[in-house]
């Protein structure tokens, strides 16, 4: 799979059914050794907080933490 190909995938929480996230909207870390996918940071989704000046970066899930990777979804297992 081409990462052009993840685009507007919903990145959903197997565990507790939370969706977190577009990946189209996420950043993506590599290796810089190895060229492989370390982790994918999807943005905060309160808007509200980003208006008011708060911006944490988003919640940064590692790359073997995920699950399946579906037509239009990404499954990712985190902790509850």
């Amino acid at each position: 799979m081409r990462l052009s190909e993840l685009g507007n995938k919903e990145v959903v929480n197997l565990n507790n059914g939370e969706r977190l996230g577009l990946l189209v909207d996420a950043d993506i870390i590599f290796d810089s050794g190895t060229g492989k996918i370390v982790s994918i940071v999807v943005p905060e989704r309160k808007i509200a907080l980003k208006i008011l000046g708060f911006d944490n970066g988003g919640m940064e899930i590692p790359w073997s933490s995920i699950r399946k990777i579906g037509y239009d979804m990404i499954i990712v297992e985190l902790g509850s």
